[in-house]
C-alpha cells in the first residue's frame, strides 16, 4: 500500500469507532489517508480523531470555514484517490449511493470519483437482511464495487445475526490484495486494443462505429494495477488513462491499428484484442471534400487488414491471444467460429444489444468461451469489475 491514496468515508454508525484501527493500518502500511465524515458520524466521534490518525484535515462539509465561506472542492477530493473506503455504510448511505441522492459532501466526493470503491456494510441484522438493502448491495457490486460482507454478531434474543460491520484488518486485506500485484502477471506485457476505428472517405468524413473503449481501457487499468506493463493501442477515444504502468499509442485507423498491434506483438506475452476494428473501408479516399450532388453516391469498400487472424497465425506457444466478439444474433455460435478462426486462446461474448451490454454502456455482460467448449457466464458487471474477471480467467490458463 506504499504511496497509494486512499479515501476514508465514515458514516454514522457506532461501528466507526473501528475505522480508527484502519486508517492506523492504512498509515502504517504506507499509504496517505484522508477522511470524509458525514455529520452523522460525528455524533459518535469527532473529526480531530481522525485528523490526528490521518496527519490530514478532515472535510465534512462544502466550505471549511462558515465564516470565511472558503470552498472545497470535492471533485479534487475525489480525483485525489487511488481507491475510496466507505467503512462503516449505513444503510441509508447504500441507499443514496444506489439512487444518486447527493445531499452530503460525502456522497458528492463519491459521485465525481473515478477510483475502486470498497464498502462496508455496517447496520442491524434485520435491516441488512432487507430487500431493499439486498437489493441496493447487489446493484452496486454490479456496478464494480466491492462489499466487504459483515461478520456475524450477537443479537439481543441471543440469535447469531449478520450485520455488524467487517473486522478492520479484514478490510484492510481487501483492499491491500487489490493493489498487490497478481503472481501470474506480474512484469508481464500484455498489448491490449481499444476503441474504435475510423475509416476515411475524405478530408471530413469517416466510416465509424459507436465503440467508446471503456471496456479496453478498464482492461488496461486493471492489468497494470496486477503488476502489468501494458501497451494500449487506442482509437479515438475522450477516455484518460491514470496509471504509470500504461504506454497509451493513439491511432486512427484499422491500418494504423495494425501497424502498432503488430509492432507491439512481436515482444509481448499477451495480447487482448477488445477494439472494435473496422471491417471493411473505403477502396479510396477523395483527396478533396465530395460535394452533394443530386444523383447517389456509390462508395466501393473492400476489407480492412485482420488484425485478430494475423496474430493469431503468428503467436508463439509462450503467448497468449484473447479475442472479443460482439454480435447482434446467434451470439454463442458465432464467438465460437470466430474463436477457432482466429486461434484464441479464449474469446469474450458479449451482445450488442443488450440494456447491460455492448457499445457505450458502464456495464457488460459476457460469457468466456474456451477451444475445449467449456464457457462460463457472468451476471451483468460494471465493466471494470468484468476487466477484472477476464483477467483473472486469464490468470487460470498462464
Amino acid at each position: 500500500m506504499n504511496g497509494r491514496k486512499i479515501l476514508v468515508g465514515i458514516t454514522g454508525s457506532i461501528a466507526c469507532i473501528k475505522t480508527t484501527q484502519l486508517v492506523r493500518m492504512l498509515i502504517k502500511s504506507g499509504a496517505e489517508v484522508k477522511v470524509v465524515m458525514t455529520q452523522s458520524a460525528q455524533d459518535f466521534i469527532q473529526p480531530l480523531t481522525f485528523a490526528s490518525l490521518s496527519g490530514q484535515p478532515v472535510a465534512s462539509d462544502f466550505t471549511e470555514d462558515k465564516n470565511s465561506g472558503e470552498w472545497i472542492n470535492h471533485v479534487h477530493w475525489a480525483l485525489w484517490a487511488d481507491a475510496m473506503i466507505i467503512a462503516p455504510c449505513s444503510a441509508h448511505t447504500l441507499s443514496k449511493m444506489n439512487s444518486g441522492l447527493c445531499d452530503n459532501f460525502l456522497m458528492a466526493v463519491y459521485m465525481s470519483s473515478r477510483c475502486p470503491v470498497f464498502i462496508a456494510p455496517a447496520m442491524d441484522h434485520d435491516m441488512f437482511l432487507h430487500p431493499g438493502t439486498q437489493e441496493n448491495l447487489k446493484t452496486l457490486s454490479n456496478r464494480g464495487h466491492h462489499i466487504i460482507e459483515p461478520q456475524e454478531g450477537s443479537l439481543a434474543s441471543g440469535l447469531d445475526g449478520k450485520g455488524r460491520m467487517a473486522e478492520p484488518e479484514t478490510i484492510f486485506s481487501a483492499v491491500s490484495q487489490f493493489f498487490s500485484p497478481s503472481p501470474a502477471l506480474l512484469n508481464k506485457h500484455i498489448v491490449i486494443t481499444a476503441g474504435p476505428t475510423y475509416e476515411a472517405i475524405d478530408p471530413v468524413r469517416f466510416i465509424g462505429n459507436h465503440s467508446t473503449g471503456k471496456m479496453g481501457y478498464a482492461l488496461a487499468e486493471r492489468a497494470a494495477e496486477m503488476g502489468a506493463r501494458v501497451t494500449l493501442i487506442s482509437g479515438p477515444s475522450q477516455l484518460a488513462v491514470r496509471h504509470p504502468l500504461i504506454e497509451k499509442i493513439h491511432v486512427i485507423s484499422s491500418d494504423q491499428m495494425a501497424a502498432a498491434t503488430f509492432s507491439a506483438f512481436e515482444n509481448c506475452d499477451i495480447a487482448i484484442l477488445s477494439a472494435a476494428v473496422a471491417d471493411y473501408k473505403p477502396a479510396a479516399v477523395a483527396e478533396q471534400k465530395i460535394k452533394k450532388k443530386d444523383q447517389s453516391l456509390v462508395l466501393q469498400l473492400v476489407p480492412t487488414i485482420d488484425i485478430a487472424q494475423t496474430l493469431g497465425a503468428q503467436k508463439s506457444h509462450q503467448q497468449k491471444l484473447i479475442g472479443f466478439a460482439l454480435e447482434t444474433e446467434n451470439l454463442m455460435e458465432n464467438a465460437q467460429i470466430k474463436m477457432r478462426k482466429k486461434n484464441f486462446d479464449f474469446i469474450v461474448a458479449n451482445s450488442a444489444s443488450g440494456k447491460q451490454s455492448g457499445f457505450g454502456s458502464d456495464d457488460n455482460t459476457i460469457t468466456i468461451i474456451y477451444p475445449d467448449s467449456r464457457s462460463r457466464s457472468y451476471a451483468p458487471m460494471h465493466k471494470s469489475k468484468v476487466a477484472h474477471e477476464i483477467l483473472m480467467a486469464l490468470c487460470e490458463i498462464l
